[in-house]
């Protein structure tokens, strides 16, 4: 199945309307698409294994979705394979009084991954245009006062993430960015089995009843972000995610396509570095 179909071409407006959130591809059911997944798993092992030595490039993948989209499950069952000394997972809660006392992408410039890692934000940058534009009272503690730059706000958010996006590219970051689209409907039913285990019921908060009656307006902001943000070497890809063993399938497999784009390999070695190899099997091999 080629997942690329869930790629938001550049400039194109955007309606999530238009987009299915309930797909299974050529899968019958969870346990027909265990097979990929597990292939895809162990592919990419392998891939983090010679990014992690070849140091040349690093990977930020960025996980974006309303509540209960399944970014922390997808986390856990895509990068299950992978070593945990080249990986680095940040999940972005409230502002710190610290970061707001910077600009709004200083916490995620520092949170960056360092050549030969992968990344990955839960949250991110994105939600500078997600829920404070939902909530725009919050741009009060981010110094944001006057109402002529309260106009072009959004457009500029948009025109820096993309600068900013572009700006890791063109210094060996590549960035793969994941919408997780999930049904108002759906959403419900994974609130309530989180209402209904009690060894679900830490992952409920209050909050997330409360910002359900926004839904509508986050759904807008979706369509503005991706509208605005999908460029032609940073594209978004939409992934449907009402069925969340679907959703790691197609995220392990772009994932797997990304690295496997950029030419990985192992180091090799010089003359002088091979001869530095064989007078220490010398050595190891001359004891008794």
């Amino acid at each position: 199945m080629n997942f690329e179909r869930f790629r938001v071409p550049a400039g194109q407006e955007v309606k999530l309307a238009d987009y299915t959130t309930d797909e299974t591809g050529p899968f019958a059911d969870k346990s027909a698409a265990q097979e990929k997944l597990a292939a895809d798993v162990a592919r990419l092992s392998e891939l983090q294994g010679m990014l992690y030595a070849q140091k040349t490039y690093a990977l930020l993948i960025l996980l974006q979705g309303i509540d209960a989209a399944g970014k922390d499950s997808t986390i856990k069952h895509v990068m299950s394979g992978v070593n945990p000394l080249g990986c680095q997972v940040t999940s972005f809660k409230v502002p710190s009084a610290e970061e707001l006392d910077h600009d709004y992408l200083w916490r995620y410039f520092r949170a960056l991954p360092q050549r030969g890692n992968i990344g990955i934000f839960n949250r991110s940058y994105y939600e500078e245009v997600l829920v404070v534009r939902v909530h725009p009272e919050l741009l009060g503690r981010e110094q944001i006062h006057s109402s002529k730059k309260r106009e072009k706000l959004w457009a500029t958010r948009y025109r820096d993430i993309t600068r900013f996006e572009e700006y890791l590219e063109e210094n060996g970051i590549e960035v793969l960015k994941f919408f997780l689209h999930l049904s108002k409907d759906e959403q419900k039913k994974r609130f309530l089995a989180r209402l209904d285990s009690e060894d679900k019921n830490w992952k409920f908060s209050e909050a997330d009843v409360k910002e359900r009656a926004y839904w509508d307006s986050y759904q807008r902001a979706f369509e503005a972000m991706l509208s605005n943000t999908s460029s032609p070497s940073v594209p978004w890809y939409v992934i449907p995610a009402d069925r969340k063993w679907f959703t790691r399938v197609a995220v392990a497999d772009i994932i797997v396509r990304k690295l496997e784009s950029m030419k990985l390999a192992y180091p090799q070695l010089d003359r002088a570095q091979r001869q530095a190899l064989e007078n220490a099997r010398e050595i190891l091999e001359s004891e008794s």
